[in-house]
């Protein structure tokens, strides 16, 4: 077995980039966003929120899926997770996670996710949706998932229009938020090169297939490299309705905490 610091007492703070925690904060000073956060949530309710998630998955434990119950279990003490978050598996196709909720935040793992990376991969993502739970993101992410799915079903009309810079806000916070949470399952893997390899796969991972994470590294120092005014109208320009930021970028901001020291300091 591979051996792995705990991180007792470790802090949310610790892990959260700047980014994420300015944009939670810009988001915050949004004058209609407490109102809309009070009204999402007051409509729907807790419990019928968690039912909607859980209802078409099955309940990660001892007896059902028990490999990834005990990753989990491993995962939670390396973070020192205060508890024990509800876990679950969701049959689906696209290679994600996600943590959701509101007083009582859970975990969801795609089905797919399980197919496509290894162990170890698959820890660092669990990892990585802990970080979410922890630090709080849980609530604010619901609150994006809804908002986006009524975005699609009332498009134009004065409702919709009154709320987009609430969602525009949202998804600016929900991608800085996603490189913060790659630092925490970084933390649990204590792997860069898993952690990487992670990333690469929910990017283009596919059954089967033998990838290279060097390479993959190389084609993030390109994408990076190309800074002029064109390409970065048009890296802005694709990122302005995704909840997550590029694979590439997200490496690269991986390797630039770990150069600059902060994760050999934790």
């Amino acid at each position: 077995a591979r051996s792995r610091r705990i991180l007792t007492d470790i802090a949310p703070h610790s892990w959260e980039h700047p980014a994420d925690k300015a944009a939670l904060q810009a988001l915050r000073r949004i004058p209609i966003f407490d109102e809309v956060l009070k009204r999402v949530f007051g409509f729907f309710g807790e419990k019928p929120i968690r039912l909607a998630f859980q209802a078409d998955a099955v309940r990660v434990s001892e007896n059902q899926f028990p490999k990834i119950y005990r990753t989990y279990k491993e995962c939670l003490k390396t973070l020192d997770a205060p508890e024990e978050y509800p876990l679950f598996m969701s049959q689906t196709p696209i290679v994600n996670a996600g943590a959701y909720g509101m007083d009582k935040p859970f975990i969801i793992l795609n089905s797919s996710l399980i197919e496509v990376l290894g162990p170890e991969e698959t820890e660092a993502i669990i990892g990585h949706e802990l970080g979410h739970v922890i630090s709080g993101h849980a609530l604010y992410r619901t609150m994006l998932y809804i908002l986006l799915e009524q975005a699609s079903l009332i498009q134009w009309t004065p409702a919709s229009i009154a709320i987009r810079p609430v969602v525009l806000a949202l998804l600016e916070w929900s991608r800085k938020a996603e490189v913060s949470c790659d630092r925490a399952g970084l933390l649990v893997v204590q792997d860069p090169m898993v952690s990487m390899s992670a990333l690469m796969k929910l990017a283009g991972g596919t059954r089967g297939e033998d990838l290279d994470v060097d390479e993959f590294i190389r084609q993030s120092d390109e994408y990076l490299e190309e800074q002029g005014f064109l390409d970065r109208t048009y890296k802005t320009l694709s990122l302005l309705g995704a909840t997550h930021p590029f694979a590439v970028l997200r490496v690269a901001e991986l390797r630039r905490w770990i150069d600059e020291g902060g994760y050999d300091r934790i």
